[in-house]
This record gives C-alpha cells, sequence and structure tokens, in this order.
C-alpha cells in the first residue's frame, strides 16, 4: 500500500505544475490544461483523504465521479468559447484578447 505523504506528495507537485502553467501560458488552451492538471490533484487528494479517515472509500469515487463530469462539461464549455473567440479574434492568444467589446 502507498502510504499518504506519498500521494499528497504527487498531488501537490501536480497542482503545482498545473498553477504554474495557469499563470505563466499565454493560450487559453494551454491554460485549459493547466487547470485540468489542478483538477486531476484536487481528484487525487480527495481519495487519498478518503480512505486516510476510514470511511467508505466508495464515497470518495463517487466525490472524484462528480469532479470528472463538472470537468468534462467545462472543457466542452471552454472550447466552444475557444473556437468562437477565434472566429471573432483570428487569435487565441490572452496578451491580445485583453480588450472587451460590447
Amino acid at each position: 500500500m502507498v502510504n499518504l505523504p506519498a500521494v499528497l506528495g504527487v498531488a501537490t507537485a501536480l497542482f503545482g505544475i498545473g498553477l504554474y502553467g495557469l499563470l505563466q501560458r499565454r493560450s487559453l488552451v494551454a491554460m485549459l490544461i493547466a487547470l485540468e492538471l489542478m483538477l486531476a490533484a484536487i481528484s487525487i487528494n480527495v481519495i487519498a483523504l478518503t480512505t486516510l479517515t476510514g470511511q467508505d472509500p466508495s464515497l470518495g469515487q463517487v466525490v472524484v465521479l462528480i469532479f470528472v463530469g463538472v470537468a468534462a462539461a467545462e472543457v466542452a464549455i471552454a472550447l466552444s468559447l475557444f473556437v468562437a473567440i477565434h472566429r471573432a479574434a483570428h487569435d487565441i492568444d490572452v496578451e491580445h484578447l485583453s480588450e472587451l467589446k460590447g
């Protein structure tokens, strides 16, 4: 069995990589991938901490399945917004999209 500090360390590393990617990238697609890394780290933490507390392991699995469903919906909506932004501005670079048009 894998010990809890190792699992939490991996989840922290994933979250840190995702946060760095979210703050440093200019492309909206790269920012979305970094956000998905952060959501994966949260899911790992939920599973690890649910098994630590000794509760029913299926509770953590159900919560993670809900996270995965929400993440899938978020990706679908974000990608459709990216396509709409690309059609309107012909670019998905965040630096060039700083101006809002009404």
